[in-house]
């Protein structure tokens, strides 16, 4: 799981402290961790294993045997998180780390469950003449200059040379059988395609 609405705060009381990107990105580890403990604590009745990033080497064999497995989303950059081009907030944060999961085991799918139908041409929250984008690619959205976008930028940039996993799809996950509809192969919400 990522670590939403709790890492920005946690991202915003360390921005006012003076925090490096490197601090932030530990801040905001440790909040996806958080969320993810608690996911695994209401699905291990069911044997939904929980993994740490240190076990990722045998996560074939966890999905081969129950699966699923929850981990958190955040990548192991930590200290090392390269700073971003304008701020301090980390750029590659639980988007990114699920990506890189399902870019190095070669995925079927990598489906980003939000609160939000898909990618938009503005945030729908805010501007209620903001356009549903059922389809994209990345050269066509980086080309809008969109922003704000649904996923974080760095998965759109690795996904241009990845091998294995050449499209995401964005679903609402607040909406009943969204998921399911993804996981059978329906086109909800919106695939981005390298």
């Amino acid at each position: 799981p990522g670590a939403g609405t709790r890492a920005r705060h946690a991202y915003s009381v360390g921005l006012d402290l003076g925090m490096p990107t490197g601090v932030l990105s530990i801040l905001g580890t440790f909040v996806s961790m958080q969320n993810a403990r608690m996911l695994h604590y209401l699905l291990a009745k069911h044997g939904i294993p929980f993994i740490e990033p240190v076990q990722f080497a045998q996560l074939p064999f966890y999905l081969a045997e129950r699966r699923a497995a929850i981990f958190f989303g955040m990548p192991p950059y930590i200290y090392w998180q390269p700073n971003p081009a304008v701020g301090r907030i980390p750029p590659n944060r639980t988007d990114t780390g699920a990506y890189l999961v399902s870019e190095v085991f070669g995925a079927r799918s990598m489906i980003y469950v939000k609160d939000e139908d898909g990618l938009y041409t503005a945030d729908p929250k805010k501007d209620p003449n903001a356009k549903f984008i059922p389809q994209i690619t990345v050269d066509e959205l980086e080309s809008l200059d969109l922003d704000d976008v649904v996923v974080e930028r760095s998965v759109l940039e690795i996904m241009k040379n990845a091998q294995h996993r050449r499209s995401i799809q964005v679903i609402n996950g607040l909406k009943p059988g969204n998921l399911t509809r993804a996981l059978n192969g329906e086109p909800v919400g919106t695939i981005i395609t390298a």
